[in-house]
């Protein structure tokens, strides 16, 4: 540490003060981990249906063989854990890149939850998944509408208009 020359200006930080966020964000941030959580809980979910993921499989290909069933399923599996952490990774991006204020990141979240209400609109219609996969499905999409709901707020619209934009 050195003494200042008399008359020197005092150390100024490079960037300007952060607004904190408001409560509404940091609840739109607790709802995203919550997500998190569940995509990664929807993996198990997933890998609990694979007997209804097999049926499915044959019902729809009655003519393959053991072995094309067999790779159907794995490519299945594959999908269901690569979806599941690819989903917890989003919420978690997300969900920092809100706290931090940055306002593309509330129109990304919202582009993301349009994206997940047309999957669940797919999956109502009975064209993949089934039982539980689907109603878990729909489990997560309310966090969704939850944490978005959040995001929108006047307070939350407030606060990444003020913070920076990088």
């Amino acid at each position: 540490m050195y003494q200042r020359f008399p008359g020197e200006a005092a150390p100024s930080n490079e960037s300007s003060p952060q607004m904190s966020a408001p409560q509404s964000v940091l609840r739109a941030v607790r709802v995203m981990y919550v997500g998190l959580a569940a995509s990664l809980l929807g993996v198990v979910v997933d890998l609990t249906t694979l007997s209804a993921t097999r049926s499915e499989i044959l019902k729809r290909n009655p003519g393959f063989t053991t072995a094309q069933v067999n790779n159907a399923e794995h490519l299945a599996i594959g999908t269901f854990i690569v979806g599941g952490l690819i989903g917890a990774a989003l919420w978690l991006w997300m969900a920092q890149s809100c706290r931090a204020g940055k306002g593309w990141a509330r129109v990304v979240s919202t582009v993301f939850f349009g994206i997940d209400t047309l999957s669940v609109l797919v999956g109502a219609t009975g064209v993949q998944g089934g039982g539980i996969a689907r109603f878990y499905g729909f489990v997560v999409w309310v966090i969704g509408l939850v944490a978005i709901i959040l995001l929108w707020q006047r307070s939350s619209s407030d606060y990444f208009r003020g913070a920076p934009r990088y």
